[in-house]
This record gives C-alpha cells, structure tokens and sequence, in this order.
C-alpha cells in the first residue's frame, strides 16, 4: 500500500514545487510526461491487479491471439467479437496487437501505454495547470486504469474529439466519438454533447436541473430508461441498470464538485473552451445524480470526467490569491484517491509485476477469475512478441 501513498506524495510534491513557476512551462509539461510515463509503468506491468476485467480481456485476446497465429486475420470471427457484437474497433485493436504477440501482459501493457498517452495529450491541451491536474487525475480516475481497460481507453479516445467541440468542427468531432464509440459503445452518452449551446447557463436553472435529475434518479427512473436501451444492447444496460440502493459516494461527488463550480461560476472565463469544459463539468455531476442508485451507471461520467479535472485545475490556479482553495481540493483528491484504496484493498496490494511468476497469496480475484494457470508457472509462456513465427 506504501507504493501508491507514495505515489501521490510525488505528484504533490511536484504541484507544490513547481507551483511558482506560472502555466503550462516547459517544466510543468516535462512534470507531466514523467509522472505520466512513471504511472504507466507502474498500471502496466502490475500483475492482473484491480479485478476481475482483466482476466475477461486476457482471455478473449489470447483467443484472439491464437486465432492470428492460425493465419485467420478476420476480426469478425474472434472471441472478442462473439463478446462485443457491436465495438469493432475493439475488435480489430484485439487482432492488431495479436499479430504483435500472443501474450496478455504485453497486451495489456500496450493497451495501458495507449491510455496514458491519451491521457497526456488531453490534460496537456485542456489544463493550464499540469501537475494539479494530475493530483486530481489519482483522485478521481487512476485506480480504474488498472482494470477498466476497455472503458478507460474509449474515455480517453473520446476526449480527444472534445476540441472540435470547442471548434464547432461537426465533422471530426463526429469520426474521433465513433472510434470511442466502437470501443466502448457507452461512449454514445458523449454525443449530446455537442449539439449543447456553448454558452454559460444561469446558475439557478443549472440547480433546478440537478434536483430534477436527483429526483429522478431516486424514482428508479435511469433503470427503465436502460431496459429500452437493452433492446439495442442488452449486456451493458442490465449492468448500469442493476440497483444497489442509495450512492452515497455519487452524491457527494457531484454536490461538491456542483458547489464549487457554481460558487466560483463569474470566474470561469466565456472563452468557448473554458465553457465547454466547464459544462461537461456540470454534465459529469448530472449523471452522477442521475444514476445515484446504480451499480454502474456513474462510469458513465467518465467520458465528461476531463471537464472536472480542467475546470477545478482552472479555478486553483489561474491566480495565486487561489492558494488556500487549491490547498482544499489537494485534501479532496487525496479522499478520493484513499477511498478507492481502501475500499479495493487486495485487489490492488501488495502490489506485484508480471516480471516474477506464480501469483499473489489468496487472491480471491485470481482463486475465481484465472482461466490459465500456466501463467502462474511462467508468465512469458506464450510468445512475447511474434517474429513471423507462430506461437504454437
């Protein structure tokens, strides 16, 4: 557990020793692309940590990988397509890195290297403040980049298409959203985005919107809206829609975020890009209320998450008066970023590598989930990357 305490301890101590040094410097953007670099490492060559996901990717990529070695290139006849119907680029993401190697851990290495590159080029353009954005990043998001790979990289791709957002560039927008889309086909609840008025709204209706969609979200109301749309994709639905009661994490997610935002709303500039960050911001803690008793449905507001990070980062630090309010959301972050450790406990320590083989001790992820005990025997059992040869 020390290891991701000291993580965080890092990533402040780099805000704070770099937070005389203005905005976006050559020396916050090489902050950023190391400390980047650094939690890339660190998700993606962790051994299957952070649930039971990984051991569902693992699986149908081997399969996959197989498949390739057996000369059937068709992305439509793969495992993963048999498990995602409808998310072809996932499909033929899978294929391409099967022709690379047969082995999950590259593949899920890869796969995270691609996240955090992703992740650099959006915080990099929508934050003016690099390393405060990441504390907040390790509060609000970096745990569920070890497990939720498929989601987190259709987010990521996702907000790359948040530019053309900003430069009302339909078109484009539209080709990014639908490689996230044939990812992770949950990146559908981006779209509206869009065609939303850049514009700052009044505060009051802002407030009038959020109790209706808390008040909705109490009624059962997401659920039924979910059973529709499992007559187009009935897997995902059955999971957002499954009820666990009251969230009581959602709420105080979204309140606190809410009123921030709306408290420090007159210095929000009416640049379009401040704006429509700063709506996505508002959107994030919408659904959040919105699916407040679902299992599931708040990994919904992923893919509005970089309004929250831009946004806040905006408010702590575009002025140097804003020390003590940036000094709160550190304390927050930290919360959040401890809550989610705690709560995961051994699914995420002791911390262990795919560098040295066999598994951790009672492990009750791996006890249920592990479909290939050969990898306890050894990890690089199947190819490690292909050289024109198969595997077999």
């Amino acid at each position: 557990m020390l290891l991701y305490y000291l993580i965080f301890v890092i990533a402040v101590a780099t805000y704070y020793s770099s937070a005389g040094d203005g905005i976006r410097t050559p020396k916050q953007r090489f902050a950023l692309f190391a400390m980047l670099f650094f939690l890339a490492i660190i998700v993606g060559i962790s051994d299957m940590l952070g649930g039971y996901d990984r051991y569902i990717y693992g699986e149908l990529f081997d399969d996959t990988a197989d498949m390739v070695s057996d000369g059937i290139y068709n992305f439509a006849l793969t495992p993963v397509a048999a498990e995602y119907t409808k998310e072809y680029g996932y499909q033929i993401y899978n294929v391409l890195i099967g022709t690379i190697t047969d082995n999950r851990y590259i593949f899920i290495f890869i796969t995270t290297c691609i996240i955090y590159v992703l992740l650099y080029q959006s915080i990099k353009d929508y934050c003016i403040n690099y390393p405060f954005a990441i504390i907040l990043f390790l509060g609000l998001w970096f745990f569920f980049s070890f497990t939720y790979l498929r989601q987190v990289m259709g987010a990521t791709i996702a907000w790359l298409s948040v530019r053309y957002i900003i430069k009302r560039d339909l078109k484009r927008f539209l080709l990014v959203w639908f490689i996230a889309w044939s990812f992770h086909n949950s990146a559908l609840v981006l779209l509206p985005m869009y065609f939303l008025p850049v514009r700052k709204f009044d505060r009051q209706k802002v407030i009038i919107v959020m109790i209706l969609a808390f008040i909705l979200g109490m009624s059962g109301g997401p659920s039924a809206l979910f059973s529709a749309y499992g007559e187009v994709d009935s897997e995902r639905a059955g999971s957002v829609a499954n009820e666990t009661g009251f969230r009581i994490a959602y709420f105080i997610e979204a309140v606190f975020f809410l009123f921030v935002i709306l408290k420090r709303y007159n210095e929000i500039p009416l640049k379009n890009a401040n704006v429509v960050l700063m709506n996505m911001a508002l959107v994030f803690c919408l659904i959040l209320l919105f699916f407040i008793k679902s299992e599931n449905g708040g990994r919904l507001s992923w893919y509005y998450m970089i309004g929250v990070i831009s946004t806040i980062t905006y408010l702590c630090t575009y002025s140097r008066k804003n020390k003590m309010f940036a000094n709160i959301i550190v304390v927050v972050s930290f919360l959040l970023f401890n809550r989610i450790l705690t709560l995961w406990g051994i699914m995420l320590y002791p911390y262990k590598t795919f560098f040295t083989n066999g598994f951790r001790k009672d492990d009750p992820v791996e006890i249920q989930y592990e479909y290939d005990h050969n990898y306890d025997r050894d990890k690089f059992y199947r190819t490690v990357f292909k050289l024109g040869k198969p595997s077999k």
